[in-house]
């Protein structure tokens, strides 16, 4: 009879730990795993750095180059010759056939421009680990970690009647006998071990992280093969109302001043990214194991076994991923604070 007291008690006694406001606790669920955050961080943050190193370069210097005009030019014309050259960015040369040739210049004025879009590349997959996945993590994670707190709460009722009985005391195998089944949260975790939904996103979000980092430094190898060879070039003025003006010459030389600081910019870039993608691969390898360290916590408490039946088998699930996350939101779970 007792027991059957304690049982009902049990069921209807899950506010041991009183509940917190729910927007709260959204606002205090981590969503990325630490890993996951630097990663985004680093990839993110880094062209963003950069580019506005470039652009305040620009707005405060003005044209990149720097061009030598005839002595019979004005300051007006001379500055005139710079802004032009700048907005053209064509090299003019004559072949050995005396024909005229020209090569656009234009990769160094876009070079700012591409470190914005690798920076915007570099945040869609966790844009779309945003909108796709973490709606149904958050309701996973939130549903766990209650179901969590209430079987701490069960376990609790179930050890202080474990201790009110002599019987049950004297006897080895009390400790070990359940008393109280429970199994919404255990089947739902054997549940989330056939499913694959989250552990497919974070592998499509490391492919994508890898797949834009290639991009990039494979863009920056072409740029500094295609561009940064040459930081200077011939510009042709004889344009327009300059055109019929026998005192205009038909090129001038120009000379990129903010070469160097391109090539550190995309040099430090590169060099990151390539550190970085290790990290990335890192990440990825430890889906293939099993982190159950968290979890085994509360294998100690009587009537709740989540892992210890079960046969983990392979790891790439959304269990695993479940784990993961769970570990990196321990500050949410209240039983756990308490038991510590």
């Amino acid at each position: 009879m007792s027991i059957a007291n304690t049982a009902a008690q049990a069921m209807l006694s899950d506010a041991l730990l009183r509940d917190s406001n729910g927007d709260n606790r959204i606002r205090h669920l981590e969503l990325d795993l630490p890993l996951d955050k630097v990663i985004k961080f680093v990839s993110v943050g880094l062209p963003l750095l950069l580019v506005s190193m470039a652009f305040a370069r620009e707005i405060s210097i003005g044209p990149q180059i720097s061009c030598f005009p005839p002595n019979n030019f004005t300051i007006k014309q001379a500055a005139y010759v710079d802004t032009y050259c700048w907005d053209s960015l064509m090299h003019h040369e004559f072949d050995t056939d005396g024909n005229f040739e020209e090569r656009s210049l234009w990769v160094h004025k876009m070079f700012p421009y591409s470190l914005l879009v690798m920076a915007m590349m570099m945040y869609l997959p966790a844009l779309i680990w945003r909108y796709l996945a973490v709606p149904s993590l958050t309701s996973d994670l939130f549903f766990i970690i209650d179901e969590l707190d209430k079987s701490y709460n069960r376990s609790v009722r179930l050890a202080q009647s474990i201790l009110d009985l002599k019987q049950h005391s004297e006897n080895p195998l009390a400790k070990r006998k359940r008393y109280f089944e429970y199994p919404l949260l255990e089947r739902y975790m054997q549940c989330k071990h056939g499913s694959y939904f989250l552990v497919s996103m974070l592998f499509l979000r490391g492919f994508l992280l890898l797949t834009f980092m290639s991009t990039s430094c494979l863009y920056l190898i072409y740029f500094h093969l295609s561009a940064f060879l040459q930081d200077e070039f011939s510009c042709f003025v004889r344009t327009g109302l300059l055109r019929d003006q026998p005192w205009v010459p038909e090129l001038v030389q120009c000379k990129m001043t903010g070469l160097l600081v391109f090539q550190v910019i995309s040099v430090a870039n590169g060099a990151v990214y390539v550190l970085l993608a290790p990290i990335v691969l890192f990440s990825l390898l430890r889906l293939f194991c099993w982190d159950t360290t968290f979890l085994s916590l509360y294998e100690v408490l009587p009537g709740l076994g989540l892992m210890s039946s079960q046969k983990l088998g392979c790891p790439l699930n959304d269990l695993n991923v479940l784990l993961l996350f769970l570990r990196a939101n321990v500050a949410q779970l209240r039983s756990l604070g308490n038991r510590c």
